[in-house]
């Protein structure tokens, strides 16, 4: 049961580091320190897609999964929970080449309305 509960921890952990990923630079407008934590958690998160890299969490849930007497699954974190959502087919290069694209472009709009407005708000 422990490892269950673990291994939805890691879940969680996972869908909010993606969340995080997706929408840090937005919070930054609220909260401009977290600029210096979403700045590398955006890079490594791109890279992972680009780079068809496996995040280390990943294996550490399907280790837990096992543990805990499930069988686990094929495949990566994205593949099993959210493309099945978003996608209809399975996961594909060229799906992954465009959410690491689409991560840099709304955390590139994000950042450039941020400076845009401080740099307006402090002439």
């Amino acid at each position: 049961m422990l490892y269950r509960l673990t291994a939805d921890a890691v879940v969680l952990l996972h869908l909010g580091f993606i969340v995080f990923v997706i929408s840090g630079g937005f919070l930054a407008w609220r909260w401009p320190r977290l600029i210096w934590v979403h700045l590398p958690a955006a890079l490594w998160g791109t890279a992972i897609e680009l780079c068809h890299w496996v995040c280390p969490l990943t294996p550490l849930e399907k280790q837990l999964r096992q543990l805990s007497g499930d069988a686990g699954y094929e495949g990566g974190f994205i593949e099993h929970y959210l493309i099945p959502i978003i996608y209809p087919a399975a996961l594909t290069t060229w799906h992954q080449v465009v959410l690491g694209i689409s991560v840099v472009l709304l955390n590139t709009i994000a950042y450039a309305v941020y400076f845009r407005r401080r740099r307006l708000a402090n002439p």
